[in-house]
């Protein structure tokens, strides 16, 4: 098992000198691609899910400080932003991003979506498990337009666990919305790399 994703939380000791960052950030970037694609899960034509974990947060944290070059003063931010991002033993928390490259139709897109973000979820072996919004900010306005991204939290039972981390389970991603309704299957490699978020 990735021992990173046994890890809950980053704290001031886990940053890196933005020096020292420096010389290893490409090198970084390059071996993490590869962690990341089996942790996205396209849905349909315009949502994806970007699982999150110690790894990818920390690698975030790190990347707005070498941009920003905020130090000291920034850190507390960006730990307060992205520690809730990481799973603690008993969820799998994703960002998940509707990317719509023309800006006219992902104006009338996102007007359409309202309160999407309450209706995506995990099915398998005979569960759902549906994504909760973080509450740090209502996603979606009055008129009923939603943001181009969310933070989803999919809590679970021991059972749940039990059948998600079993070998050969199959595993649907799912949007319920009356204006996108999709589902897409993960791959195994992706439901065991996800399977490591769990205590």
């Amino acid at each position: 098992m990735n021992q990173a994703s046994l890890r809950r939380e980053i704290t001031p000791t886990d940053i890196m000198p933005m020096t020292e960052y420096g010389k290893i950030r490409r090198e970084h970037r390059r071996k993490l691609v590869d962690a990341k694609r089996k942790r996205r899960v396209h849905i349909g034509p315009h949502v994806s899910l970007y699982f999150e974990n110690y790894a990818t947060m920390w690698a975030q944290v790190h990347e707005m400080l070498y941009i920003e070059r905020g130090g000291d003063e920034q850190l507390e931010g960006e730990l307060a932003a992205y520690n809730p991002l990481i799973p603690q033993g008993q969820e799998l928390v994703a960002t998940m991003m509707i990317e719509i490259e023309d800006e006219g139709v992902r104006r009338r897109t996102l007007a359409g979506l309202g309160h999407v973000e309450t209706m995506v979820n995990l099915s398998f072996a005979g569960h759902t498990v549906t994504g909760v919004p973080e509450n740090d900010m209502e996603r979606t306005t009055e008129d009923g337009k939603t943001s181009s991204v969310h933070f989803l939290h999919f809590t679970f039972t021991p059972e749940q666990i039990a059948a998600f981390r079993t070998p050969g389970t199959q595993v649907v991603a799912g949007i319920t919305h009356a204006r996108y309704g999709h589902m897409a299957m993960l791959s195994d490699e992706s439901r065991a790399a996800l399977a490591e978020d769990f205590a």
